[in-house]
């Protein structure tokens, strides 16, 4: 038989029943469109949720100062030097104690006088720079200024979860903790820490009033570089902090996101390839279904096809080649579908749409593969009808 005779009866044979082919040919639209869909929201996810990793992971940089009998390594002035480096976007100078050294912080006992159990907290001394070094919001009041510093008011600023733990959630009234003996005034809450979590339970003073504690040297400094700077700042930091003695500090570098990041996006996809592919199989099946059922309702035909000389292989052709033109059409209908729905998508996420092209140009030959399995069953049903059976 003539192949083009046979894609002509094929094309025939699938417009004399326009509705059921439409319908047929949904199954397969959704299954293509839903497999476009999630390969591509998945990419576009995994490259918004990469690129904040990248961002909060790959541009952060830590300072460890060790206490030197000699003098301070790095001086509380550091921070703003290092501002002035191409590259920088924040620094701040921080000192802790080592160890178990936590204080006792109660909240204004005059106020409340039922609050008279302090909590243990840790008491950290840090430069006004701090909220931007830690990536963190200050969610009630202010943060202490350069104003603070240089009149050594005793002013504090409570992590969020220090600030719970004490009873202090506004600041209206101007609350005041007790650190020992000692009444300061808090000024500000300091939550959404990006980094450096353990701020959160922590009273942040600043350096001046750090020094009545003990803590009169930095034991660190946090950094944050803009995109892509971060291995070339982490090689100026210790001549920027300390010129003479830049061999005693240690810079403490972002590790590669690479094995994360390829993690991420391995689990996206395998998980939308799966769901794709399940609702590609169940558009299978519908072709599967239709096309049986159109052998059924064709038998006469086939008998009378057999009987003025068809061979089998004819009559098996003609039902394949309808199944694939409906896969066919079916994937890309489908493939725009999908495009235009990430498109859709990543415009309302405000994200940027990230498709690769393979899948969409391999959509239109997998619904044809699609349709050319499923109608397989059919196909060889109707070949293996005898024409006398059939015309009964």
């Amino acid at each position: 038989m003539d192949p083009r005779d046979l894609c002509a009866e094929a094309v025939a044979g699938v417009l004399a029943r326009p509705l059921r082919t439409a319908l047929t040919t949904l199954g397969t639209v959704l299954g293509i469109a839903t497999l476009v869909i999630t390969l591509g929201v998945a990419a576009t996810a995994g490259n918004r949720i990469v690129g904040r990793f990248d961002e909060l992971t790959a541009t952060a940089i830590t300072v460890e100062v060790p206490q030197s009998e000699d003098g301070p390594l790095v001086g509380w002035d550091a921070p703003a030097e290092l501002t002035r480096l191409r590259g920088v976007a924040s620094a701040a100078a921080v000192a802790q104690n080592e160890g178990d050294t936590d204080l006792t912080v109660t909240a204004n006992r005059l106020v409340d006088p039922t609050r008279v159990s302090g909590r243990n907290l840790a008491v950290v001394a840090a430069t006004v720079d701090l909220p931007a070094a830690v990536r963190g919001r200050v969610s009630a009041g202010r943060f202490y200024d350069e104003g603070h510093v240089l009149r050594r008011d005793r002013v504090v600023v409570l992590g969020a979860d220090a600030a719970r733990m004490v009873g202090v959630s506004r600041l209206a009234d101007g609350p005041a903790v007790f650190i020992g003996e000692r009444a300061y005034s808090v000024i500000g809450i300091l939550s959404d820490l990006g980094r450096d979590q353990a701020l959160s339970t922590a009273v942040i003073v600043p350096p001046g009033i750090g020094a009545d504690f003990g803590l009169k040297d930095v034991t660190r400094v946090l950094v944050n570089t803009r995109l892509g700077a971060a291995e070339l700042i982490a090689g100026q930091l210790p001549r920027a902090l300390s010129p003479a003695r830049s061999g005693e500090l240690h810079v403490i570098t972002p590790p590669s996101p690479t094995r994360a990041r390829d993690a991420v996006e391995g689990d996206l996809n395998g998980l939308f390839l799966i769901l794709g592919l399940v609702s590609l199989v169940v558009g299978a099946v519908g072709i599967a279904n239709a096309t049986l059922v159109t052998v059924l309702e064709r038998t006469s035909e086939i008998g009378l096809r057999r009987a003025l000389g068809a061979a089998r292989r004819h009559v098996a052709a003609q039902f394949l080649v309808e199944s694939t033109l409906i896969g066919l059409t079916g994937g890309v209908i489908g493939a725009s579908v999908g495009v235009v729905a990430v498109v859709a998508v990543a415009a309302v996420r405000q994200w940027t749409p990230v498709l690769d092209i393979a899948p969409v140009l391999a959509a239109p030959a997998a619904g044809a593969l699609v349709g050319l399995l499923a109608g397989l069953y059919p196909a060889l049903r109707a070949a293996r009808m005898e024409p006398v059976d059939a015309l009964r």
